[in-house]
């Protein structure tokens, strides 16, 4: 056993290439034709989003990332899942622009089945239907020694995902939520993860038998050490990452109105009053009326 030893894992650099070639194809052929004359069919923040996608998607299904998490440690399969659910979902639709989203989806049955599992609660309740799933013992034993339930299951993990960044940043502005809106919603899917998470880092034993049967060690780290490992994973990642994001759009959406130069509290220097503005007044005015 070698945990270091090489694979070269052609499914993930056949299906990276596609990606690529699909995302290069749509851009460069059906862009020009879906946009305004004279208008770019992606932003560089689009391009950028795309590259970062993709560099985020080979690392966590290549070697050695995949080797590792799929024989030796669970918290490397658990750092896997999460760039899965919470890191690539988002980069993926901020690479997305509104005329390819609508060019492949349309406007048909496909737009409405896409537009009712968008919905919040529909969206929210799916992944974290998946996130429970996932965990569960004999699912997760079964599927390191079976190839296609394993990846279905990353298929399942990326697909409910996307469903939930949807509101949040889809590329549809229908589709997507208000800022306070997103705030509640992001905030729910940090909550649910924790029962996973916290079950993980303190549980007793062994939860996952495959990984608790590997003769080799990798870096010393036991089976117990590894378990809870995977729970903080979970836990301050996706955490993090959610709350990064309540902070960033409560700051954007409270903070920034309150420019310096709309509330100034500095004491301004009043212009100086002179004789003639006093007349002025004085001339301007009604005068008294005696009561009789």
């Amino acid at each position: 056993m070698n945990p270091w030893a090489f694979e070269l894992h052609p499914e993930v650099l056949a299906l990276t290439a596609f990606l690529v070639g699909a995302y290069v194809y749509l851009v460069r052929v059906i862009g020009p034709l879906a946009v305004a004359d004279g208008a770019r069919p992606v932003s560089r923040n689009n391009i950028r989003a795309f590259v970062a996608a993709i560099a985020l998607f080979f690392f966590a299904s290549w070697w050695p990332l995949h080797d590792i998490s799929e024989d030796y440690l669970y918290s490397a399969h658990m750092l896997q899942h999460m760039i899965y659910s919470y890191f690539l979902p988002p980069l993926l639709w901020l690479a997305t622009p509104e005329w390819l989203a609508r060019t492949l989806i349309g406007r048909g049955r496909l737009y409405q089945a896409v537009s009712w599992f968008a919905k919040p609660v529909v969206a929210g309740v799916i992944f974290n239907g998946v996130v429970m799933l996932t965990h569960i013992p004999g699912l997760v034993n079964m599927s390191a020694t079976n190839g296609p339930l394993h990846y279905s299951l990353h298929v399942l993990v990326v697909v409910s995902s996307l469903l939930m960044w949807l509101p949040v940043c889809g590329p549809l502005p229908e589709l997507r939520i208000g800022p306070m809106a997103t705030m509640i919603y992001l905030f729910l899917q940090s909550v649910v993860p924790t029962i996973p998470a916290g079950w993980l880092t303190f549980a007793e034993g062994t939860v996952y038998s495959h990984y608790g049967d590997i003769a080799l060690r990798l870096w010393g780290i036991d089976v117990t050490a590894d378990q809870q490992l995977a729970g903080v994973i979970m836990k301050t990642g996706g955490t993090v990452f959610l709350w990064t994001i309540i902070v960033t759009l409560w700051i954007k959406r409270f903070a920034v109105p309150f420019r310096r130069e709309e509330h100034d509290y500095r004491r301004s220097d009043p212009a100086p009053l002179t004789f003639a503005d006093v007349e002025r007044e004085f001339a301007a005015s009604e005068p008294p009326h005696e009561n009789v």
